[in-house]
Formats: C-alpha cells, sequence, structure tokens
C-alpha cells in the first residue's frame, strides 16, 4: 500500500512552494499553484486555468477574422435586388456586379460611371481638368481602350465640353450609362450564378448562426 502523507507533512510542502525564493529574472515560472502542493501540473485548478487562456484566445482569433473578412449581410444582399441604387452605393454590392458584368464584358460601363461619379466631387479646377481628360481618355475617344455605349448626341456634348472641362461635363453621359445598366444589365445579374450563388451562402450562414 502507498504510504500515506500527514496533515502537518502536507502544509510543510505547501508552506515550502509558497515561500520558495523569487525566480531570477529570465527562468520561466514552475507550472504550479499555491493550491496544489505536488507542484505537478495536472491540478483542476491549473487546467481549468488552461483552458480559459485557450477559449479566450480562440475567441480573440474568430473576431480578428470576422473583422478582417467582411462580408455583406443575407438583408444587404436582398436589398440589392430591391433597388439598382442601393447595389450601387454597396461597395461589396459594387464589387459583386462588377463581377458580373466582367463576364458579359462590359464591365466598362460601371467602370465610367464610377469615374464619372469622382469626377463630380471634385472641387479643385487642375484636378478637374485631369480626371475629365482621363475619362476621355480611357472611355470616350475613338482611340480609347475601353467600350462604353454612349451614343452620338451625348459623344458631341462631351467633345464640345473638352475645351473648358468641368465636374458635370459627364453627367449625360453618366445618366445614359445608368440607365443601361439598370434596365439592361442589372435584371440579368439577379438571375445570374453569381447572385444567387451569394444569397444562397448568406442564407445558410443565417442558419448556421
Amino acid at each position: 500500500m502507498p504510504h500515506s502523507v500527514s496533515g502537518v507533512e502536507m502544509r510543510k510542502r505547501q508552506a515550502a512552494h509558497i515561500e520558495a525564493p523569487p525566480q531570477a529574472p529570465g527562468q520561466p515560472r514552475p507550472n504550479t499553484c499555491c493550491l496544489c502542493w505536488c507542484g505537478c501540473c495536472k491540478c483542476l485548478w491549473n487546467e481549468d486555468r488552461i483552458e480559459r487562456t485557450e477559449r479566450q484566445t480562440c475567441t480573440k482569433m474568430d473576431s480578428i477574422e470576422a473583422a478582417e473578412e467582411q462580408h455583406p449581410s443575407l438583408e444587404e444582399v436582398l436589398s440589392w435586388a430591391r433597388s439598382f441604387e442601393l447595389l450601387l452605393r454597396s461597395l461589396e454590392g459594387r464589387e459583386v456586379f462588377r463581377e458580373f458584368l466582367r463576364s458579359e464584358y462590359s464591365e466598362d460601363n460601371l467602370l465610367f460611371w464610377l469615374a464619372c461619379d469622382e469626377l463630380k466631387k471634385e472641387t479643385n479646377p487642375s484636378t478637374v481638368d485631369e480626371k475629365a481628360r482621363i475619362i476621355y481618355e480611357d472611355y470616350v475617344s475613338i482611340l480609347s481602350p475601353k467600350e462604353v455605349s454612349l451614343d452620338s448626341r451625348v459623344r458631341e456634348g462631351i467633345n464640345q465640353s473638352l475645351a473648358e472641362p468641368s465636374s458635370l461635363m459627364y453627367e449625360d453621359a453618366q445618366l445614359q450609362i445608368y440607365t443601361l445598366m439598370h434596365r439592361d444589365s442589372f435584371p440579368r445579374f439577379l438571375n445570374s450564378s453569381v447572385y444567387r450563388d451569394l444569397l444562397a451562402s448568406r442564407r445558410r450562414t443565417c442558419l448556421d448562426t
């Protein structure tokens, strides 16, 4: 039969651990607690402390990952189907819509609309002049590398405005592209696998939570 430890002997061992000299700098602290006289790392108090630390670390990592991976909510994705305006106002919505337009080789329409929208916010004359000419060279000129569906009337108006560029010189062109995307591309987007897959994914996430 294993030798039993008396109460006096147990208290001496507890006191020895409690009164032990402090650890020298740089040395690891023993994995013991004042409640564990045997000095092992398997006491219930120590195991519970380790589990709490692991849970806290896991929770922090989950929070960091959630912050890094921002996804549109189910409510937001559903709102896009109700309003094209809400789709364009949403950063995630624009990215998803752009992905769809890329599959139809009409991504330039959205890029042009966004460039015009940015130009309308400018107030510095030199910046307005620079951005207006960049938009013209990229999307409107007959030599431009990108295709935008503008009619001859709108193109002529833009050509006349080039002499004195303004932040609103593409307003008619922007409206025309907006109308085209709204009436033509948007309905196909809502029926596309790009949108439907995202919607199904958001619904599964809501059910899981």
